[in-house]
C-alpha cells in the first residue's frame, strides 16, 4: 500500500512541477516578447526607427497627400516644355504663338508664351478636360431656358433648344465641332449642376495641371475681364487632353450627326469641324499632319487657334496662335509655326 501511495505522490509531484514549469516558461516568454516589441533596441529613439507609431504614419501619409495635391502638375524636369522667347520671326505677328514637341519636351518656337490674353472659344478645351475628369459620358441632361439665358444670340451655338435631351458624349461633339456655347453651358449643368460650380472645377483643374496664368469665368469663352489664359497654359491643357482617346476621337471626326430627343421627337443635327486644314482652305507644311484642334474668335480675343499635329515619326506637337488680326493671318501664323518643326 505504501509503495502505491508513494508512487501516486511522485506522479502528482511530477505533474505539479511540469505544470509550474510550463506556466513559468509561458510567462517569461510572454514578458520578453512584450518588452521586445515595446523597445526592441533599448531606447525610445530606436523604437521609432524600428516600428513607426501608427498615428505618426497617418500624419506622414496625410502630409504626403497634401504635398502631392499641391505639386500635382508634373515639374519641368519630368517632360514638360520650358518656354523661352525665341528669335523674332516676321511671319509670326499674332500676340502670341508657340509650337511645342509634346513627345520630346522640346519648345520648338515660343513668342509671348506667358502673356495673358482672351482665349475666346479655345476655352472649350478646358471645358472638355473638366468634363472628362468629372463627368459620365453616358449621363443625360435636358436643356432648359436657364442654361441658355446668358448666351449672346449672335455667338456660335450648336442649335440646342429647351427640351432637347443629350448625353455628355454628344455634347462634347457639339462643344468642339460647331463650337457650341449652348453645349458648353449644358455640359456645365450636367457635370456640376450649374455654370458657377463647373467654372470652379475648371479653375481647380487648371491649377492642378500648372496652368497658373489662367482664370476662367465661364465654360464657353465669351469675353469677360476675369476670363483669360496664356499660350503656354493651352499647351498644358492639351498635354492632358491628348492622353484621352475621347478627345482624339472628337477632334479627329470630320462630320457628326447628332441624334437626340425633344419631348419624344427625334432630332437630327449635323455638325462639322471648321478648321481650315481639314476643309482645304489651308495647307500644313509637308510632313506635318494636323489631327485636330479648336478655333476661337471674339472682337476682344481676335482670331485664335490651338492645334495638335504629328510628324512622320509620330511625335506629337501642340501649336497655339492667340489674337491674330484676321482669319487669313491666323492660318499664316499657324503654318509658319508648323514649318519650324524639324522633319
Amino acid at each position: 500500500m505504501s509503495r502505491k501511495k508513494t508512487a501516486r505522490q511522485v506522479r502528482r509531484r511530477r505533474m505539479f512541477f511540469r505544470a509550474f514549469f510550463v506556466t513559468f516558461t509561458v510567462a517569461v516568454l510572454g514578458t520578453g516578447a512584450f518588452l521586445l516589441i515595446k523597445n526592441p533596441l533599448g531606447t525610445g529613439e530606436s523604437r521609432k526607427n524600428f516600428m513607426p507609431d501608427p498615428y505618426e504614419s497617418r500624419v506622414e501619409l496625410k502630409t504626403l497627400e497634401i504635398r502631392t495635391e499641391e505639386t500635382r502638375p508634373p515639374l519641368f524636369g519630368s517632360g514638360l516644355c520650358v518656354a523661352e522667347e525665341s528669335e523674332p520671326d516676321g511671319r509670326i505677328d499674332a500676340a502670341a504663338g508657340i509650337v511645342f514637341n509634346r513627345t520630346t519636351g522640346e519648345a520648338v518656337y515660343s513668342h509671348n508664351a506667358y502673356r495673358q490674353l482672351y482665349p475666346a472659344s479655345v476655352t472649350k478645351c478646358m471645358t472638355f478636360l473638366t468634363a472628362l475628369r468629372y463627368g459620365d459620358l453616358a449621363a443625360k441632361v435636358t436643356v432648359t431656358e436657364e442654361m441658355l439665358a446668358n448666351l449672346d444670340p449672335a455667338s456660335s451655338v450648336a442649335g440646342l433648344k429647351p427640351g432637347d435631351t443629350l448625353t455628355l458624349d454628344q455634347l462634347l461633339y457639339g462643344l468642339m465641332m460647331p463650337s457650341g456655347n449652348d453645349a458648353a453651358n449644358a455640359i456645365a449643368w450636367l457635370v456640376a449642376g450649374g455654370e458657377e460650380e463647373f467654372v470652379a472645377l475648371m479653375n481647380e483643374e487648371a491649377r492642378a495641371i500648372g496652368a497658373t496664368g489662367s482664370h476662367f469665368s465661364n465654360a464657353h469663352g465669351l469675353t469677360d475681364p476675369e476670363h483669360y489664359t496664356t499660350a503656354y497654359d493651352i499647351y498644358l491643357i492639351y498635354n492632358e487632353l491628348l492622353d484621352y482617346d475621347k478627345f482624339l476621337e472628337v477632334i479627329g471626326t470630320p462630320d457628326y450627326m447628332a441624334q437626340y430627343e425633344n419631348a419624344g421627337v427625334l432630332i437630327s443635327t449635323p455638325w462639322t469641324r471648321g478648321i481650315w486644314y481639314f476643309n482645304g482652305r489651308a495647307e500644313a507644311p509637308e510632313g506635318i499632319t494636323p489631327i485636330g484642334g479648336k478655333t476661337g474668335t471674339t472682337p476682344e480675343a481676335g482670331y485664335c487657334l490651338s492645334l495638335a499635329s504629328v510628324d512622320p515619326r509620330g511625335e506629337q506637337y501642340v501649336s497655339v496662335v492667340l489674337k491674330a488680326e484676321n482669319r487669313d493671318d491666323l492660318y499664316e501664323n499657324m503654318t509658319a509655326l508648323l514649318s519650324k518643326i524639324q522633319k
